[in-house]
Formats: C-alpha cells, sequence, structure tokens
C-alpha cells in the first residue's frame, strides 16, 4: 500500500511539474506576441505620419522627388511584410528608417522647410515613435530571450518539442545601425 501512495505522489509531482513548465511555455509565448504588437502599434504610428512628413516636404523641395519616392515605396515595402515575418519586417523598417533620414537631411538645405511649423511637428512626433519603437524592441527582444531560453534549456525543450513551442526570432538592427550606435557622438560648441 505504501509503495502505491508513493507511486501516486510521484505522478502528481512530476504532473504537476509539467504543468508548470507547459504553462511557462504558453505564458512566454504570450508575452512575445503581446511584445511584438507594442511593436507592430508604433510601426503603424510611424506609417500614419510619414504621408503628412512627405506632403509637406513636397511643399518645399518639389525638385526632391527621387528622395520622395524612395521614402514612399519603403514604407510600402515595411507596410508589405507578412505577418509573423520578424527578419524581413526588421529588414523593411531598417531600410526605411535609412530613407526617413534622407528627408531629415533634405531639411539642412531649405531653411524655410527646417523652420516650417508642420515640419518641425513631425518631425517630432516621429522622433518619439522611433523612441517608441526602441523602447517595444527592448522589451520583445527581451521577452523572446526569454522564451528562446526555455525551449532552449532542459527539460523545457522536451515538452516545448512535443508541442511544438519553437524559438522566435529577434527584432534587430542592421550592420549599418549597429555600428552608427556604437559611435560616440561628436560634440561641437
Amino acid at each position: 500500500m505504501s509503495i502505491g501512495i508513493i507511486l501516486i505522489g510521484l505522478l502528481v509531482v512530476i504532473g504537476g511539474a509539467y504543468a508548470s513548465i507547459f504553462n511557462g511555455l504558453v505564458h512566454a509565448r504570450q508575452k512575445v506576441k503581446e511584445a511584438w504588437s507594442g511593436i507592430d502599434v508604433q510601426l503603424k504610428r510611424r506609417y500614419d505620419l510619414i504621408p503628412n512628413l512627405i506632403n509637406t516636404v513636397k511643399g518645399y523641395a518639389a525638385h526632391e522627388k527621387s528622395t520622395l519616392e524612395e521614402v514612399t515605396k519603403a514604407r510600402t515595402a515595411a507596410m508589405g511584410v507578412p505577418d509573423g515575418k520578424i527578419a524581413k519586417q526588421a529588414q523593411a523598417e531598417n531600410m526605411l528608417s535609412g530613407t526617413l533620414k534622407s528627408i531629415f537631411a533634405l531639411s539642412e538645405n531649405y531653411p524655410d522647410l527646417k523652420a516650417d511649423k508642420s515640419f518641425l511637428e513631425l518631425q517630432a512626433q516621429l522622433a518619439e515613435t522611433e523612441d517608441q519603437i526602441a523602447a517595444s524592441r527592448r522589451i520583445y527582444n527581451g521577452n523572446v530571450t526569454v522564451m528562446n531560453t526555455k525551449v532552449q534549456s532542459f527539460p523545457s525543450n522536451f515538452i516545448a518539442g512535443m508541442h511544438g513551442f519553437t524559438e522566435s526570432e529577434f527584432f534587430e538592427l542592421d550592420e549599418a545601425e549597429k555600428e552608427a550606435v556604437k559611435k560616440v557622438p561628436e560634440v561641437k560648441f
């Protein structure tokens, strides 16, 4: 009789551990999805601001048509990435960020544009959105790290494999942006 109780107790402990690990994996997967939705919201906000920015710049720099077309193409490409394609989304967003920088560089050549209230407001909103995207990316990548650690670690890797849990992709900067982040800013007085 005591062996039966020990076996039942052992099964309860194993079942509890299994359920705990499984629920931890489900929780980690949900946190990754939630964090991605934070990025997605900020990306959509940026997409909505870009047409207004382009229209403002058009009024001052009509002959800079190729720069404006590049931004439009990059925006369209970024918006067209299928859901779940994190690496492709990151690549498209990095390209869009690069083209947006070219618009802000244009403002240096057009003092009236640089002083335009609408342009300055859009520039500030885009800067705030970029900061929010960066913060959301950090949160997302942190959750991806937790998920991937659970998927790779013993004994949760067995349960992850049995139930189809897979590693998630990081939302990363491209190499040019990584180098730009590493550079020390130059201060001039």
